[in-house]
């Protein structure tokens, strides 16, 4: 189970801005992200590769928390907004709610639950 300074600390990293530093810091080396029903990414380095490819596709990304933290036990829900500004073209926004199962102070598991709409330009 995560310590509320733990979710603190992970919360202010992605709003940070550093993701694939989220991901090295506080994911278990086997941990899984999964995207609505698709089939999940599994291993840390698999996921930290996968989030750098997409940023290098952007400009940047800036990154809000939507509302408090959400945990019980080793389960944590968050709710983020994050903007997409590419290289080249209008911004895009997403709205999506983060499940996580924890293992003591680092998450095994995380679905993303979003509008699959939001993709679209």
């Amino acid at each position: 189970m995560p310590s509320r300074e733990t979710l603190d600390a992970f919360v202010a990293h992605v709003i940070s801005g550093d993701h694939v530093g989220a991901i090295e810091r506080y994911y278990t080396d086997d941990a899984s992200m999964q995207e609505n029903n698709d089939l999940p990414r599994v291993g840390r380095e698999v996921l930290m590769a996968g989030e750098a490819k997409v940023l290098a596709r952007v400009e940047r990304v800036t990154t809000e928390l939507m509302g408090p933290v959400l945990a019980d036990g080793d389960q944590v829900a968050i709710r983020w907004r994050f903007e997409f500004f590419p290289k080249a073209g209008p911004s895009r926004v997403i709205e999506e709610v983060a499940w996580q199962t924890w293992r003591g102070e680092k998450i095994a598991r995380e679905t993303f639950f979003y509008d699959p709409k939001q993709m679209t330009a």
